[in-house]
């Protein structure tokens, strides 16, 4: 068992971590760049509401993920998917969506904070 486990360690885990968040990021600018292109001419709201859409949608998606991940690890233990590294990857993707929501989340903390300070 221990020929397998050096085969696969946790620096060759780290790195697929961190392929996978970089092509998140990549994914997330494309996607960003395309629903965002058209969206400030097209309505006549303020920039304020499309935020506020913009981040609902993300937060949507974001939960969309989490669930598709545990259908998918409920099914693999119901024995319906045999694959073990799609759910692997599904459950890798909801933490990589996860993190990205609590680093937005920080990032807006922060700016509140700091609009907070300049007025005082």
């Amino acid at each position: 068992m221990s020929a397998v486990r050096t085969g696969f360690g946790i620096e060759d885990v780290m790195a697929l971590r961190s392929q996978v968040l970089a092509r998140s990021a990549a994914l997330r600018a494309v996607r960003a760049a395309s629903e965002t292109g058209g969206a400030p001419q097209a309505t006549g709201r303020a920039p304020g509401a499309g935020f506020a859409d913009t981040l609902n949608t993300a937060l949507k998606q974001v939960s969309a993920v989490q669930e598709h991940s545990s259908a998918m690890q409920v099914a693999y233990e119901r024995g319906q998917v045999t694959d073990i590294a799609q759910v692997m990857l599904a459950r890798q993707e909801a933490g990589v969506a996860f993190e990205a929501t609590l680093q937005v989340r920080n990032k807006l903390l922060n700016a509140y904070q700091d609009i907070m300070r300049m007025g005082g």
